[in-house]
């Protein structure tokens, strides 16, 4: 029933704890394929994929072109976009579920769905961070992409899929879905705070939100990919 589709580049200190935890919805006849499409990984990452009995592809660096490759190879009607180092919490097989049935029954109108955004870290800064990206997707249903995408294969096609954008491809499709054909689901997606704990928070945050200006301000995504880091 659903295709996941996971960018990799280098993944291999996440990619297992986020394979492992697809199990429950592979065993449950959920999930159907996995598809890790990786950009040039020069560490485990392939050992990794080939173990876990995931379809392995390569193609050019940068997760707009890997996602769009990923989703081409997809056999099944529901796709879900999920990075390499996020981790699906316990029971997201079940609301997953649910949501597809309510979709696919007629229950309710063609929409994608999100998971609720989490840091694996202690701490008030990672707590503060997942309140203030909780407010975001209550008021404007604006998830990032390492919060997961689940959409039906016919609305992602619809919606002219992701584009080959090195940066930023999450905002760009989030976008032209709009916030009516978005849902927020409960289940979180545990995402490494890697990023955060090397740089700080603060200043992780200052240039994540410099990021998305200059994106809003169409500068080039070469420009933005350097600033990101």
């Amino acid at each position: 029933m659903i295709s996941v589709v996971i960018p990799t580049l280098n993944a291999e200190a996440g990619l297992t704890a986020a394979l492992a935890a697809l199990v429950p919805g592979s065993v449950q006849g959920l999930v159907r394929e996995v598809i890790i499409v990786d950009g040039g990984s020069r560490d485990a990452t392939t050992d990794i994929a080939d173990v876990s009995g995931a379809k392995f592809i390569r193609a050019q660096k940068g997760r707009g072109t890997q996602l769009a490759a990923g989703a081409e190879q997809a056999r099944s009607n529901w796709l879900l976009f999920l990075h390499g180092d996020t981790v699906l919490q316990s029971g997201w097989e079940a609301e997953a579920s649910a949501f597809i049935e309510r979709v696919d029954g007629g229950a309710r109108p063609e929409a994608a769905a999100a998971f609720s955004f989490a840091l694996d870290d202690f701490g008030a800064w990672p707590r503060l961070l997942e309140a203030s990206v909780g407010l975001r997707c209550a008021v404007f249903r604006f998830p990032y992409g390492d919060q997961g995408l689940l959409i039906p294969k016919r609305l992602y096609d619809s919606i002219g899929g992701y584009r080959p954008l090195p940066l930023m491809e999450d905002v760009d499709l989030v976008r032209r879905l709009g916030r009516k054909r978005l849902v927020m689901m409960r289940t979180k997606a545990v995402t490494s705070a890697e990023r955060y704990k090397r740089e700080g928070y603060v200043a992780r945050v200052a240039r994540n939100a410099a990021c998305l200006s200059l994106y809003y301000l169409r500068v080039a995504p070469a420009t933005i990919v350097r600033l990101y880091g």
